[in-house]
């Protein structure tokens, strides 16, 4: 995908006519694809785009559409790239931290010029190392002493070369040169200075996306194993970010994958109205068997209940992400009723 900005970027196809929403349901999974792709071309050849400033904003707009047109959505392909993504581990897990900041910045009523240097930095704070990450995340063995040192020198070096870029939103530069940083969690967010409150937002956003991705030398973290590997074992209303995080996109978001209580294997579509327990498909029975259409469950009801999170690489197993997306927004809007009309058979999965 080229970066320079067309009449066909995705930011330009979402606001089509109401009927053509089906289309752009559609197209859903392709446009977050081709946001994944352009911030690859972005972030390895930074130095080769003309007018890196405007490119970034051009790209933070188009994930703002993105997440607008349908959180549940967003949140559901954006899982499922992280755990798949075929263009290197850096743009994809710029793209999580991206998209995961800007929510988080909605939730947490932060001012727009913090949110913009919030997410900006979130997609560029890696820019000093992404052919290193990328090399990283496909290394089985651990890093060598100048792999160490480059790691432990990025977060400057990103930030000088984003001056060298003509960036010069100076919270977005602190922020990058800083984003690895310990900033204390006893302070309440809204008493710190911001770049101390967007550098806390970021650094739990940075290690909770790094924990669910999975990597050559190890496979990704359940969702709700990251939470707790951030903030033990129960989320506390004292840590905001992390409690904040979980409040918003739920213990197993949207895109993860979930053990039932009756054995089966399921994919959480949406969240519900009640915190941490989502709309789910079960899609294989307790023997492992797929099934030949998933079954709904609305886990609010308690007619199901969620017993644990899985990672993405216990589930061997091949989805229709256009066919998820719209059954989960489907049962959104019926609450079940007709489902079966959006299923083709076993080959609709």
């Amino acid at each position: 995908m080229s970066v320079h900005p067309t009449a066909g970027t995705p930011s330009a196809g979402i606001h089509h006519a109401g009927h053509q929403a089906e289309v752009e349901y559609e197209d859903l999974l392709s446009l977050w694809s081709d946001l994944e792709s352009g911030l690859s071309v972005l972030l390895s050849r930074p130095l080769q785009v003309q007018d890196f400033p405007a490119k970034v904003r051009q790209f933070d707009a188009w994930l703002q559409d993105l997440v607008a047109h349908d959180i549940d959505a967003a949140l559901y392909l954006m899982f499922q790239l992280a755990a798949t993504s075929m263009v290197g581990y850096s743009a994809s897990h710029a793209l999580v931290c991206g998209t995961l900041c800007h929510i988080m910045a909605h939730e947490l009523h932060l001012p727009a010029q913090e949110r913009d240097s919030l997410v900006r930095a979130a997609l560029t704070m890696n820019i000093g190392m992404t052919a290193l990450q990328d090399e990283l995340a496909v290394q089985r063995e651990r890093p060598t002493a100048s792999q160490q040192e480059a790691i432990l020198g990025h977060p400057e070096e990103s930030m000088m070369l984003l001056e060298r870029l003509f960036i010069n939103d100076s919270l977005w530069l602190e922020v990058v040169g800083q984003h690895h940083a310990t900033v204390t969690d006893r302070v309440p967010l809204a008493r710190q200075e911001p770049q101390d409150r967007l550098t806390r937002i970021l650094g739990t956003i940075d290690r909770y996306a790094a924990m669910i991705s999975p990597r050559k030398s190890r496979a990704g973290r359940s969702a709700t194993d990251s939470v707790r590997a951030l903030v033990g074992s129960e989320v506390e209303q004292r840590d905001e970010v992390s409690y904040t995080l979980v409040r918003s996109i739920g213990l197993c978001p949207p895109g993860t994958f979930v053990k039932l209580d009756n054995g089966e294997t399921a994919i959480v579509l949406r969240r519900s109205e009640k915190a941490n327990h989502p709309l789910v498909a079960s899609l294989l029975d307790a023997t492992g068997h797929h099934h030949a259409q998933p079954s709904l469950y609305q886990t609010a009801t308690g007619k199901r209940r969620i017993q644990s999170a899985l990672a993405r690489s216990a589930v061997s197993l091949e989805l229709n992400h256009r066919t998820m997306v719209r059954l989960g927004l489907y049962a959104a809007q019926h609450s079940g009723a007709g489902l079966r009309g959006l299923l083709t058979g076993p080959g609709a999965l």
